[in-house]
C-alpha cells in the first residue's frame, strides 16, 4: 500500500512534488487513537532513540553519582548543534568522569549551527568530536561505563554491556521483546534499531505519562525545562518546545523521523515518518498533526505560521512557492 501523501510542494500554481509518510497517535497502553498509513512500518529509530538511551543514567544512578542535573540529562537527550553551550557542557561532563573529549568515539563533522560553524571554519579550526550531534549521547555511554566498571575503549561495540543495556531499554519502553528489534549501525557508530512506528510513539506516551518521581518523568522533566539543549536555536524541536513551553517534549531522529511525548490526556506519544527522508517536510507534518489534535492556541499557531507552511525563495529572494500540509487523521 502506497503511503500517503502528508505535504505538498508546490511551484506557482501547482504541485511539483510530494512527501508521503505515516503518523501513529498512542497513548500509555499502545492504542492508537489516530493515525496515517501503515503505524506497523519499522522506522529505524536513529536519534529518535536518545532519550530512551538516557534513561539509564537515572535508573542505574550514574547520573546522582556524577552529580548531573537536569542540564546534563537534556543534553544526552539531544542532537545538539554544536553551539558553544553544548561544546562546554559536553567537556564539563567528560571532565567530571575524568576524561578527555579523546574518549569520544562518535567521529567528527562541522557544528550543524551555521554561524557556529562558520566561526569554526574562520578560525581554521577542524570539527571534533565535541561538536558532533551525538556528542551528549556519548558522553553519557560513558558515564555509564564507568559507574559500572565496564571499559571504555570499545563502548560502541553491540556485545558491550552498555550497548546491550542500551537495547533492553529500548525494548522495555517500546514494549517489544529484546528478539523482535533489528539492530543496525548509527551515523555515530554505535548500535540502532528498527522499531514499528506505533511502538516508537508508545514509548513516547510512556515517557509522557510517567509516574511522578520516576526516572522517565525526571528526565521529561529536564527536557521540556531545557529545549535548547535537546536540539539547539533555530531548530524545528527547540522551536516548538519554546513556544509549546513545559507542553511537548519534541525530538528528531534521522531520514524524517520525528517524535513528541505530550502529558495532557494521561500522557500521548506522536511519532511521523517522512518515507522520502526529507526533513524539509517535517515543520508542515508536525505542526498540522499538532493542529489537528487541538494543541495549538491561535498565539502558538500564529507564532509556528513560517514553520507550518514555509515559504520557497529563489536566488532573487522571491517567493515562488511553498510547503504545505496535506492530510487529514484518521481515528483510531
Amino acid at each position: 500500500m502506497e503511503a500517503p501523501i502528508l505535504v505538498e510542494v508546490t511551484r506557482g500554481p501547482a504541485v511539483e512534488c510530494r512527501h508521503r509518510g505515516e503518523i501513529a497517535v498512542v497513548n500509555v497502553k499502545g492504542e492508537v487513537q489516530r493515525h496515517l498509513g501503515d503505524v506497523d512500518t519499522p522506522v529505524c529509530l536513529r536519534s529518535l532513540a536518545k532519550p530512551f538511551q538516557a534513561l539509564p543514567l537515572l535508573a542505574t544512578g550514574a547520573a546522582q553519582a556524577f552529580g548531573f542535573g537536569d542540564r546534563e540529562l537534556a543534553l544526552c537527550s539531544g542532537s545538539l548543534s554544536g553551539q558553544e553551550f553544548h561544546v562546554d557542557l559536553v567537556k564539563d561532563i567528560l571532565k567530571r568522569l575524568k576524561l578527555t573529549p579523546e574518549a569520544l568515539q562518535c567521529g567528527a563533522h562541522a557544528p550543524l549551527h551555521r554561524p557556529t560553524a562558520k566561526a569554526l571554519a574562520q578560525t581554521g579550526e577542524k570539527p571534533q568530536a565535541v561538536h558532533h550531534t551525538c556528542a551528549g549521547k556519548h558522553a553519557g555511554m560513558l558515564a555509564l561505563c564507568l559507574h559500572h566498571g565496564w571499559p571504555v575503549e570499545n563502548y560502541m561495540e553491540p556485545d558491550h554491556p552498555v550497548q546491550r543495556l542500551m537495547l533492553t531499554t529500548v525494548a522495555q519502553l517500546v514494549g517489544l521483546p529484546p528478539k523482535q528489534i533489528v539492530v543496525a549501525t548509527d551515523g555515530c557508530g554505535v548500535p540502532t534499531f528498527y522499531v514499528p512506528l506505533r511502538h516508537i510513539a508508545l514509548g513516547f506516551a510512556r515517557l509522557a505519562g510517567a509516574q511522578e518521581g520516576s526516572p522517565a518523568a525526571k528526565l521529561l522533566d529536564a527536557a521540556l525545562t531545557h529545549p535548547r539543549l535537546i536540539a539547539g536555536d533555530g531548530r524545528l524541536e527547540t522551536t516548538l518546545m519554546e513556544v509549546l513551553a513545559g507542553r511537548v517534549f519534541a525530538k528528531t531522529g534521522a531520514e524524517g523521523g520525528f517524535a513528541l511525548a505530550v502529558r495532557e490526556g494521561g500522557g500521548l506519544g506522536l511519532a511521523v515518518k517522512i518515507e522520502d527522508g526529507g526533513s524539509r517536510a517535517l515543520g508542515p507534518a508536525i505542526i498540522h498533526l499538532l493542529k489537528e489534535l487541538n494543541f495549538l492556541s491561535p498565539e502558538a499557531e500564529k507564532a509556528l505560521a513560517a514553520l507550518g507552511q514555509p515559504a520557497i525563495l529563489n536566488q532573487r529572494k522571491q517567493q515562488i512557492g511553498g510547503l504545505r500540509p496535506a492530510f487529514s487523521l484518521v481515528a483510531g
